[in-house]
């Protein structure tokens, strides 16, 4: 007898803290990294960010609708309106590409950092004693027709 097991995707959930915005994504991360730049940091309001990337195609929102902000040209930044809980961004330098905040994450212990991105930015008093790669800027491959935003 023949069985026909499928694989079934990976599921995620994620919310803001008021619980207005909701979201599903279906699938594995493809990169996982602890941020450092000041644009995050500020954004964020945290000493550094840990970003979940994943194809916009694995995202699904469920409920309400996302605020959005840009600074800095060709990023966008997304939260909820009502409780300012970050959701993600998208950078046009990236193509292809959703990062999601951590903290919007309703399981953020299932998703360990790969790296370091921005190492050189990080606040002086940040130290991590593992053993991930420690990079000075972007840890992805980004177009460089976008310009650089730590040059901004």
């Amino acid at each position: 007898m023949k069985s026909s097991s499928k694989a079934i995707p990976r599921t995620e959930t994620g919310s803001c803290f008021c619980g207005a915005i909701t979201a599903e994504m279906r699938g594995e991360p493809f990169w996982i990294c602890s941020d450092h730049d000041d644009d995050c940091r500020k954004a964020i309001g945290s000493p550094l960010s840990v970003w979940v990337g994943y194809r916009p195609s694995e995202f699904t929102l469920l409920t309400g609708t996302p605020k959005t902000f840009s600074k800095t040209p060709g990023v966008l930044r997304s939260f909820c309106a009502d409780c300012g809980t970050s959701i993600g961004y998208v950078d046009q330098g990236l193509p292809d590409e959703l990062y999601l905040a951590i903290g919007f994450l309703d399981h953020p212990e299932r998703f360990p950092p790969q790296a370091h991105a921005y190492w050189d930015m990080r606040l002086p008093w940040v130290d991590f004693p593992d053993e991930l790669p420690r990079v000075g800027t972007y840890s992805r491959r980004r177009d460089p027709a976008f310009g650089n935003p730590a040059e901004r």
